[in-house]
């Protein structure tokens, strides 16, 4: 006896796979236009995803990496260095010196920049879109990533932040549990500028249970009295290795209890890039305060 197959089966199911790839691929080319306001209240419509983006700011760049969309770099300034495979882009200069000529060679489909850039009004005089991100504290960054997705035609934030949460509860459990009681004093560089309580720096401490000695009266960033420091009697101390050498130069700081007991946490130049940038990388730097604070806490012991 002989078995009949339907040879129209197999058709029917490659037509149905080939009208739904054209739905999709029709649905993609005339999607609606995406509107999105950056930080300038600016309102910015994308046709599509831009294919050819340039960014002009470390944080801006890192969290395009985060989101998966590196490969569309074309240009970046000269201080993004992370990740890796950005590193052979165009650099085209920083803040007080971008290379507007090389930027408008690159042609790009948008120029992703800080809203107090000097170039934006320049740049779109040349008809070149930008979209403007100010990134000072964490939830500025969860804020930015979610902007991003939109711009990007990602779906890749709430992915992106989790982890970040998910990296601080980590260094939050490698402390002491009475961590409340380490007061530190973390010097963002040698000119004496701290991190306050109210900077995404002071932000990651607070979520560590750690007290910092700046008030958050002072502000973000502030530039601190070395007698201030002296008077606050910091447990752990945290700046750049560069840094070290000068601190028991500077008068009254070897009664500071962080420096009598070489409670020091040095960090390295790549260390220092994650600690004092407000990037996607920020669960990393709270390990690398936690890691480096829970050894110098048992050390001294």
């Amino acid at each position: 006896m002989k078995i009949f197959t339907q040879p129209s089966t197999r058709s029917h199911y490659l037509a149905v796979g080939v009208a739904i790839f054209l739905l999709g691929f029709s649905l993609a080319v005339f999607a609606a236009p995406v509107s999105v306001a950056d930080d300038r209240g600016v309102v910015v419509v994308f046709d599509k995803p831009p294919q050819r983006i340039v960014s002009l700011l470390p944080s801006l760049t890192e969290s395009v990496c985060a989101l998966g969309k590196c490969s569309a770099l074309v240009g970046v300034d000269r201080f993004s260095n992370w990740p890796k495979s950005i590193q052979d882009l165009p650099k085209l200069g920083g803040m007080g010196d971008v290379n507007i000529e090389r930027i408008v060679q690159l042609k790009p489909d948008v120029v992703l920049l800080e809203k107090a850039s000097p170039v934006i009004a320049r740049l779109n005089g040349l008809s070149i879109k930008t979209f403007a991100l100010d990134i000072k504290s964490m939830s500025d960054e969860e804020r930015a990533l979610q902007k991003l997705d939109l711009v990007l035609g990602t779906s890749e934030s709430g992915r992106v932040w989790n982890q970040i949460q998910k990296e601080i509860l980590r260094a939050n459990k490698l402390l002491p549990a009475k961590g409340g009681n380490i007061h530190v004093y973390f010097e963002v560089n040698p000119a004496l500028f701290a991190a306050g309580s109210t900077s995404f720096i002071g932000e990651i401490l607070t979520q560590l249970n750690l007290f910092n000695i700046i008030p958050k009266a002072l502000g973000p960033f502030p530039k601190i009295n070395p007698e201030f420091v002296v008077q606050a009697r910091p447990d752990v101390i945290l700046l750049t290795e560069s840094t070290v050498a000068d601190i028991r130069k500077r008068p009254g700081w070897n009664s500071i209890p962080a420096v009598a007991k070489n409670r020091i946490c040095a960090f390295t130049g790549d260390q220092n890039d994650v600690l004092v940038r407000p990037v996607p990388r920020m669960g990393e730097a709270a390990l690398i305060i936690s890691n480096c604070i829970q050894q110098k806490m048992s050390s001294s012991r």
